[in-house]
């Protein structure tokens, strides 16, 4: 624990205040209402406070989990939530075991911006129709389901929905650039709260909220679901491990000398998932902004966090008739703010015009986040970000005819150095020669004509793989059936095995083709030159 105490408490009570009503919004927003929400902040927040990698994270119920329970709620119900959780739990569990955190440092900044703007545009449109004071419409798709609280609302104009959850944003956005320090959030809910109840302002309320936290229980597992909740299970754990670590990267960087542990924060967030549904919680992940919020407000170590979740347990024991009343409004127009202030313009405009290709992915992701689920929207990104940097990494992959020099070994003349360059060439290959590059340089390489030797330069090869080694046994290959004799010179050592796996050296390497230095190769070139007399018929 922190060696101040009290800034850890003080940073807890903070984050408590900022958190009371996100938690409320987001149980909402899922469709297991407040009081999961509550029990999700309440639990998980203490598991992952005790169990994770990052002293400085607070874990909760969150926007981006939201979006992914929605659907599962509609297909599975609330029973299927639960059970998902505790899946997801065992396999964060199980990735922390096989050491998977550190793979996060390998997800590109586009993507992440992308997500980012797709989840906070998801949110949004999710607050439509509490913030239009309409009933919920049908449906799985939020685009779809804000369309039509739109359209219901134009139908039947009237009431104070909209004006609540537009005040309550606005108090936040003002409030939050002209003191940050200030947990406008309750404030703007209480306040709305009090205007509703004393002029009695007809809105839609939270309602009754239990007194306590349920007693634990495994009633809503049921065995035979759990194939058919696999690949929910799946999204909902890669989502937890990805925001979780994200968040943990964030703190890391806003403070001064802490470092999370990847492993231990997604075995501590498996352990959260595990346990929260058991009070009827749904699944958790670290929360940017409760996490930020934690940090600016002078956190020193996990005790903070854990003094948000006490607080928070303490508000469900002593206030859960005071919070009943709080207007759905109200919390719309919270994730509201909430959502727009995800969005760091600076940073995505900033990236948009770094290359077509960040601005390719970026687009991509948040579009793809908005149309599809956030997982396959990661993965999605990931793909065309991975494809981009290859088509990079082959670009520079490069094959180069090198003029040989006489300060290569040997005592020749101008005439027998215009004669050599004329039968020898030597191509020195830089870079990768992989799969994405390996087609270009066959093309290239089987260009060559009018010599009797060509030597190829491996050197400054970077890495072979399995595509790379196959192009270039075919390009020997079709060197040596038009009568060109092929030396190779400078083989690294990690690509011999590839190499000698597929075969490709292999009859070279009878044949004493293969050397370590290109001198060396140069060398046998001209010895082969001598003894085939090609040298003494261009001479006649």
């Amino acid at each position: 624990m922190g060696r101040r105490p009290g800034r850890d408490l003080l940073a807890g009570l903070t984050v408590a205040i900022v958190a009371l009503p996100l938690a409320l919004g987001f149980g909402i927003s899922s469709g297991l209402g407040a009081a999961a929400g509550l029990a999700t902040a309440v639990i998980a927040g203490t598991v992952a406070a005790f169990f994770g990698g990052s002293g400085l994270q607070v874990s909760g119920p969150t926007g981006a989990m939201t979006v992914v329970l929605v659907p599962i709620v509609h297909e599975y119900g609330a029973s299927g939530v639960l059970t998902v959780g505790v899946m997801a739990g065992v396999l964060l569990v199980a990735l922390a075991l096989a050491r998977a955190g550190r793979y996060m440092a390998l997800v590109p900044a586009p993507v992440v911006e992308g997500f980012t703007l797709g989840i906070a545009c998801v949110i949004g449109l999710q607050q439509i129709p509490a913030a239009l004071g309409v009933a919920t419409p049908e449906g799985d798709k939020v685009t779809v389901v804000a369309w039509r609280a739109v359209l219901d609302f134009f139908a039947h104009p009237g009431g104070w929905a909209p004006v609540i959850a537009l005040g309550v944003a606005a108090t936040m956005l003002v409030g939050a650039r002209w003191r940050p320090t200030i947990p406008f959030s309750l404030l703007a809910v209480a306040g709305a709260t009090v205007v509703v109840e004393l002029t009695g302002i007809e809105a839609g309320r939270i309602g009754e909220l239990p007194s306590g936290l349920p007693a634990p229980s495994l009633s809503f597992l049921d065995p035979t679901a759990l194939g058919s909740l696999l690949a929910p299970a799946v999204a909902v754990a890669a989502l937890a491990g990805l925001e979780s670590l994200l968040s943990a990267a964030v703190a890391d960087g806003m403070s001064v000398n802490h470092r999370h542990d990847p492993d231990r924060e997604l075995f501590g967030q498996g352990l959260a998932n595990m346990v929260a549904p058991l009070f009827g919680g749904v699944p958790a992940t670290g929360a940017i902004a409760r996490t930020a919020v934690n940090v600016r407000s002078g956190a020193q170590s996990r005790l903070a966090a854990l003094a948000h979740a006490v607080i928070l347990g303490l508000i469900v024991f002593t206030a859960a008739g005071l919070v009943a009343r709080i207007p759905l409004a109200a919390l719309a127009g919270v994730l509201l703010a909430t959502a727009i202030r995800m969005v760091e313009v600076g940073s995505v405009a900033a990236m948009l015009r770094s290359t077509r290709g960040d601005a390719v992915v970026l687009a991509l992701t948040a579009v793809a986040t908005l149309a599809l689920d956030l997982v396959q929207a990661v993965i999605l990104g990931l793909v065309v970000a991975g494809a981009l940097a290859l088509r990079a990494v082959a670009r520079d992959a490069r094959l180069e005819a090198v003029s040989l020099r006489p300060d290569l070994p040997g005592d020749h003349t101008d005439e027998e150095h215009a004669l050599l360059a004329e039968h020898i060439v030597a191509y020195r290959l830089d870079g990768p020669l992989f799969f994405a590059a390996a087609h270009r340089f066959l093309l290239q390489l089987s260009q060559v004509a009018d010599v009797s030797v060509v030597v190829l330069r491996m050197s400054r090869v970077t890495t072979v793989d399995a595509s790379g080694a196959l192009v270039l046994a075919d390009a020997i290959g079709r060197l040596r059936r038009r009568g060109i004799t092929v030396y190779v010179s400078g083989i690294r050592d990690g690509h011999h095995q590839p190499l000698n796996a597929l075969g490709v050296i292999a009859r070279l390497d009878e044949e004493g083709h293969v050397f370590a230095t290109t001198p060396q190769a140069i060398a046998a070139a001209r010895d082969h030159l001598h003894r085939t007399g090609v040298l003494a018929e261009d001479r006649t």
